[in-house]
């Protein structure tokens, strides 16, 4: 009986026993496994992880491509901004009041601090963080005295964007603000942007965010456990980059000249809102794109404030709209060009033929009103004089159809091909769209047309390529801001040259014609900008305009400026010097009444400022 119980526990026991082995065989085999795991397939991984332990990685920020003029006059540049960075896991609680003494926080900044630094999840306290941007002289100096005893804390000296000439082409050069979360997830590289970056948000500065940006560059220091820098050489296993510098951005040089731009802005002081264009003749070259009213880049880049915001928004002269490209107007008698060459190239009227202008023409029961009586004026008179009645008559031999052709031909209808920003098309209203939209056509909307009023509308970029083409012979270019582009090493790295778009399709002597009567708008004692001449300076030649505007009169809102935004609109676009041609304009002054009276004294002292014997400003 006793040998057969000693037999069955040991039966019993050899099966524990096969089962503590194969436990144990599981055990050892899960961490051969694991162990080859670690070693050969996460070897990056974990020694990575422990090289992080041992390092401290310090960003070094690329600085952004500086933008200049066409002079080199620096238009974009580069402040120094201090900016205090933190690595979570080595802040002690006592560092941060000790922070928030030195850099004079409020009981509730401190708190803020705090609540930050504990609300960051397990795998953002390995990283640094940025705590504050842009920090005063008074705090830098407080922390830079005690940055040794702060481990955790560094100090790095960031690119921050400075735009000198502040309102100044604010419009095209645009400005930077912090990526969002869209842009995080659409950049192509993943890398190229991280939180508290900035990003080109409009203007050139958007547009050329790729090429002005640079990328960044890093330095890694050998820290101890409580992230102190180590001194002396690195470890030998330490197998990564200890040093990447920084690549700056490239730079860009526009076609612009920023003393032309200073012209513009002193001349426009009287007026509240307007938009001057100035451009090559020769190459489509812009040399100004002035604005105004319009917001500063250096306070759009450091963040508006919720009542600034408003302020910009509930402007009724729109500053933060571009008049230049985006806004269109009524073109006045500016457009009577076209309609005078739409007749001249078709051979639909004799240029020598005078036309007796009593002050109105009467259609139906409806009354045209001239702006005086001019008596008998032919084709070129009626230039000069900006008679209405004479386009009127020629507007009916004409005809709608053909002048949106020829208009077409010099650019109105479509973009200008500028490539910064939104642009609009303009507008030219067809026989087809009057009868959609008003029921039926009536010769009284060709009349319109003729003189640039109805439902015709035009950027002031388009005006004043349009004139270049007038002036240069018929060659309507592509217009262009931006001259070259050079990489961090001072290297061109691309050129942009002219590009015509099309030729008009006129004549030349029709165009000289026309060059002629332009002149005479300015030099002749009959013309309408004849009071606006540089007598001794500069000659200019051009055409003045007059445009009505959408009246607010039966308007709810009221506001003390009401009387002064139903004024029409100011015009006068052209070309200098009248002799031998090399720019041509267009100004536009928003509810300045007359153009004679107040867009051409504009430009002819810009004119003046620009190509001749600048007079002395105090």
């Amino acid at each position: 009986m006793i040998t057969l119980s000693q037999r069955r526990e040991v039966g019993e026991f050899r099966k524990r026993y096969r089962w503590m082995a194969l436990f144990v065989v599981l055990v050892f085999g899960g961490i051969i496994v694991r162990v080859a795991q670690v070693q050969l397939f996460q070897q990056d991984r974990w020694s990575g992880i422990a090289q992080q332990n041992i390092t401290k990685t310090l960003e070094l920020p690329a600085t952004r491509g500086v933008i200049r003029d066409l002079e080199g006059r620096v238009v974009a540049s580069n402040r120094p901004s201090y900016d205090v960075y933190a690595t979570p896991r080595l802040l002690q609680p006592e560092d941060l009041e000790r922070i928030g003494s030195l850099m004079g926080l409020s009981e509730e900044q401190s708190t803020a601090l705090k609540t930050r630094i504990e609300d960051l999840p397990p795998e953002r306290r390995t990283h640094q963080i940025e705590l504050y941007r842009d920090i005063d002289r008074d705090q830098l100096a407080a922390l830079e005295t005690h940055l040794a005893e702060l481990a955790a804390l560094d100090i790095i000296t960031v690119p921050l964007r400075d735009y000198p000439y502040h309102t100044l082409g604010a419009h095209l050069v645009g400005y930077l603000n912090e990526v969002n979360e869209s842009d995080l997830r659409s950049a192509a590289d993943a890398s190229a942007y991280r939180p508290g970056d900035r990003i080109g948000r409009n203007g050139l500065e958007k547009r050329y965010e790729s090429l002005l940006k640079g990328s960044r560059g890093f330095r890694r220091e050998v820290v101890d456990a409580r992230g102190k820098p180590l001194r002396g050489d690195r470890p030998d296993s330490l197998e990564v980059e200890m040093l990447r510098k920084p690549v700056p951005g490239h730079d860009i040089q526009l076609t612009l000249d920023m003393r032309l731009m200073e012209a513009f802005d002193r001349a426009f002081r009287p007026h509240p809102s307007g938009a001057a264009v100035v451009v090559d003749i020769h190459t489509g070259a812009v040399r100004a794109l002035y604005s105004k009213p319009v917001y500063d880049p250096n306070e759009m880049s450091s963040g508006l404030s919720t009542r600034r915001y408003a302020e910009l928004t509930g402007d009724p002269f729109r500053p933060l709209i571009d008049k230049t490209i985006y806004e269109t107007y009524f073109p006045g008698s500016t457009f009577k060009v076209i309609t005078a060459l739409a007749a001249l190239q078709d051979t639909v009227v004799d240029p020598m033929q005078r036309v007796e202008c009593n002050g109105f023409i009467k259609i139906g029961r409806q009354k045209f009103r001239c702006n005086k009586r001019h008596e008998w004026v032919d084709l070129y008179d009626s230039v000069v004089q900006s008679c209405n009645v004479y386009f009127w008559e020629l507007a009916e031999e004409v005809g709608i159809e053909r002048i949106n052709r020829f208009a077409e031909a010099f650019g109105f209808a479509e973009r200008t091909g500028i490539g910064v920003n939104s642009e609009a098309e303009g507008f030219l209203a067809t026989r087809e769209w009057y009868e959609k939209h008003y029921g039926a056509f009536r010769i009284g909307y060709t009349l319109n047309t003729a003189i640039g009023q109805g439902n015709t509308r035009v950027t002031v970029l388009q005006l004043a390529l349009a004139y270049a083409a007038i002036a240069n012979g018929g060659a309507l270019y592509v217009p262009q801001v931006v001259q070259n582009v050079r990489a961090p090493d001072g290297s061109l790295s691309e050129t942009f040259q002219p590009r015509v778009k099309r030729q008009v399709g006129v004549a030349a002597r029709h165009l000289d014609l026309i060059r002629r009567s332009l002149v005479d708008v300015v030099q002749d004692e009959d013309g309408t900008a004849f009071r606006a001449r540089n007598e001794e300076g500069v000659r200019v030649a051009g055409k003045t305009g007059t445009a009505q505007v959408v009246s607010r009169k039966g308007r709810s809102e009221e506001s003390s400026s009401a009387w002064y935004l139903d004024r029409s609109h100011g015009w006068f676009a052209g070309f200098a010097p009248a002799e031998d041609p090399q720019v041509a304009f267009a100004v536009l002054v928003e509810h300045g009444g007359s153009g004679g009276a107040s867009a051409a004294p504009i430009a002819t002292w810009v004119m003046q400022q620009y190509l001749g014997e600048p007079e002395k400003t105090e």
